[in-house]
């Protein structure tokens, strides 16, 4: 099969690979018609992860099943799925309290797996033609046949999910002010997930232009860093209190103020500031405990300067970790379904997926509008 292998920073290629086969009786194999490039593959892409040469990219992924193992009871051949990026059990202590990001059987000596990524089990990534899931029952979201709502349904293995365990961990209520840090594709999904959750006021923080008029489309309020503190531009139209919660859709590679240089714990530091004394913070932005790129040696080691002194001081809680997608993309499903939610206005490009390698290249540097890029698998090579 064709798909998406790196193979050194900032270099990808589209080649054959092994096709995946049926290992256990409770696997399935997909044929993804759909698969979606992340923010957190950059990471990888970069080089700022341990990722080796070979692996097979690709955890938002959704398609038609081909073959069912023989243990497989609730699927059959030609259902539509959408697979959560966690690769879990089900029956894990974890999984068992629907924490499925954390799963502690998929992947030996680490709590949590997914499709293609680097310490996250042996999972071949599904920016492929096909994909082999395991523990398929589990699994596997069943999705109305047919193509409607496809580039609104792929992101349910991810993005849409993740920037509504953000404001789930900040436990975003009706009526709430939120500020969201960073307006990229899980930034986009937190604010639009707080509107959809009942917020009555949400800042969006980026410094790309085309990113904030986004936000501003979907109704929450632009706030350009690089246009002075995003803090006290935020705290101006609160009454100088702040917001009552606050999401970092962000992670490690953080942007300074003037965008020159990163600084991994800016915007940790700067919800600290921006959000009022009790408020809650949501941590769905990634945070590794090795980043072979981080700007010193502690930030190379995971170890950032966090101020929590104030964060103590003002009494405010966190919540961190990855999304447990299982947790919401049934009810978030039915939101699309039903014509409530429509998370697919953050997809700039729709490509095949020999144009992968050009396709990450413009994301990387953020240009001719590369926000989100689904790949379909099923017109690769196409003239």
């Amino acid at each position: 099969m064709k798909a998406v292998v790196y193979e050194e920073p900032f270099s990808v290629v589209v080649k054959d690979v092994q096709d995946p086969r049926i290992q256990h009786p409770n696997d399935v194999l997909v044929r993804v018609t759909s698969t979606a490039i992340c923010g957190s593959d950059l990471h990888m892409y970069e080089g700022r992860t341990a990722a080796e040469s070979g692996i097979v990219f690709g955890h938002e992924n959704l398609g038609i099943i081909e073959e069912v193992g023989s243990g497989v009871t609730s699927l059959s051949q030609g259902d539509r799925v959408v697979m959560p990026f966690n690769v879990a059990c089900g029956f894990c202590k974890n999984c068992l309290a629907g924490k499925t990001g954390f799963c502690l059987t998929v992947n030996p000596g680490f709590a949590g797996g997914a499709y293609g990524y680097v310490a996250m089990g042996p999972f071949i990534g599904g920016q492929a033609e096909l994909l082999r899931v395991p523990y398929a029952d589990f699994n596997c979201l069943k999705l109305p046949p047919g193509d409607e709502f496809e580039t609104d349904f792929v992101l349910l293995a991810d993005i849409f999910p993740t920037g509504y365990h953000g404001c789930e961990l900040a436990q975003v209520s009706p009526g709430e002010s939120v500020a969201v840090y960073g307006a990229g594709p899980v930034g986009l999904m937190a604010a639009y997930s707080a509107l959809l959750r009942g917020a009555a006021k949400v800042f969006s923080v980026d410094r790309v232009p085309e990113r904030l008029a986004k936000a501003e489309e979907i109704g929450a309020i632009p706030i350009d860093f690089t246009k002075g503190d995003p803090a006290e531009q935020i705290k101006e139209q609160t009454g100088g209190e702040g917001t009552d919660k606050g999401v970092d859709a962000v992670g490690y590679q953080a942007q300074a103020h003037d965008a020159s240089h990163e600084e991994p714990a800016i915007v940790l530091n700067e919800l600290v500031q921006t959000v009022r004394p009790t408020g809650m913070l949501g941590v769905p932005g990634l945070y590794v405990p090795s980043d072979p790129g981080g700007p010193d040696d502690h930030a190379k080691h995971g170890q950032l300067l966090v101020s929590i002194g104030k964060m103590f001081e003002k009494g405010q809680q966190m919540g961190t970790g990855q999304c447990n997608v299982k947790r919401y993309n049934r009810q978030l499903r039915d939101l699309i379904i039903a014509g409530r939610a429509k998370p697919s206005f953050v997809v700039s490009h729709e490509l095949p997926l020999d144009q992968a390698p050009q396709a990450y290249e413009k994301f990387d540097k953020r240009i001719e509008g590369y926000t989100k890029v689904v790949l379909h698998p099923g017109h690769a090579l196409a003239a």
